[in-house]
């Protein structure tokens, strides 16, 4: 019933590439694409959907059309997000996405979306070279390998401080690319202060915002699902370099791995693989009745005992 609305309706005809139907109505722009997103753009945006959409096509009301509750989704901006933070292996992967309406679509067609929903590495990655298609480099990798990782946390003491430091950097790369961007959006992880303490002269002109859930921002997720894509990467390489099944988490199989390559390579290799301040470094260390002095000043800082996964 859209498509014909779309096509015999009040709406002049769009050829907009992937979709079904499009078409530019008096106030606001209309397309439904092959994935089934439909998006609805303009300042009769939230009008049409009140009183055509939702009683004359969907026959309900709902809820969720980011477009319209949140238009600034689609104005140009830089998302931010992380991965590896929770896991004993591999770096801290911080990506940043730029975004505009043309890119927003693109990835609603996509379907891109937090990297937590979805459910296999395997697409993971299959969408992240998607992505990278579609932004043409207008995207930015930080990866803080483990060694690197764990002098860093030596000195700050702080995984927010560091995320702040991560992001910043990411940041700052982007918009070497993308110089007139005027904001980033990332999770609310700490204070904004953080991020912007870290920045760098020509970084400080952007504005900072931090958001709960902020996946649901399109350049947000987009950076989700290309820093899955770097941390499993990694992990990829770091198992054909020790021949061993490197897990993700920190269960007891990661334990049970890190004790393994602890035996044969020495205590060296928590440094060179792992994030040293977790629990896991204690339990593994315990377990071959080592102590942290053999890691040096770099993995002296320990992880809370709470959950064995933060700082």
């Amino acid at each position: 019933m859209l498509v014909q609305l779309l096509r015999t309706g009040n709406f002049r005809p769009l050829e907009v590439q992937h979709t079904i139907a499009a078409g530019q109505g008096p106030d606001c722009t209309i397309a439904l694409y092959k994935s089934g997103k439909c998006l609805v753009q303009g300042k009769g945006a939230e009008d049409w959907v009140t009183f055509t959409l939702e009683p004359l096509i969907l026959k309900e009301a709902r809820v969720g059309y980011d477009e319209v509750h949140h238009p600034e989704y689609t104005d140009p901006h830089m998302g931010i997000d992380e991965s590896g933070k929770g896991d004993f292996f591999g770096p801290l992967v911080i990506a940043a996405v730029y975004v505009d309406d043309e890119i927003v679509a693109r990835f609603g067609e996509l379907n891109v979306r937090d990297s937590k929903t979805i459910t296999s590495d395997r697409k993971a990655e299959d969408m992240a070279k998607e992505i990278r298609k579609i932004l043409g480099g207008r995207f930015s990798l930080v990866a803080i390998g483990p060694r690197a990782y764990n002098r860093l946390y030596a000195k700050m003491r702080n995984v927010n401080r560091m995320l702040a430091w991560g992001h910043a950097r990411a940041i700052e790369n982007l918009m070497d690319i993308v110089p007139d961007c005027p904001r980033a959006v990332s999770d609310q992880f700490g204070p904004t202060r953080q991020i912007e303490q870290a920045l760098m002269k020509k970084g400080r002109a952007i504005k900072l915002v931090q958001l709960p859930r902020a996946e649901s921002d399109p350049a947000v997720a987009g950076a989700s699902v290309l820093a899955r894509a770097g941390f499993l990467a990694a992990l990829r390489k770091m198992r054909e370099a020790y021949g061993v099944d490197i897990p993700k988490g920190a269960s007891g199989r990661v334990q049970e791995v890190a004790a393994e390559l602890t035996e044969k390579k020495g205590p060296e290799v928590l440094l060179e693989t792992g994030k040293c301040h977790f629990k896991t470094t204690d339990v593994v260390l315990e377990r071959l009745s080592l102590d942290r002095s053999v890691l040096g000043p770099e993995g002296q800082a320990t992880s809370k005992p709470k959950t064995g996964r933060k700082e």
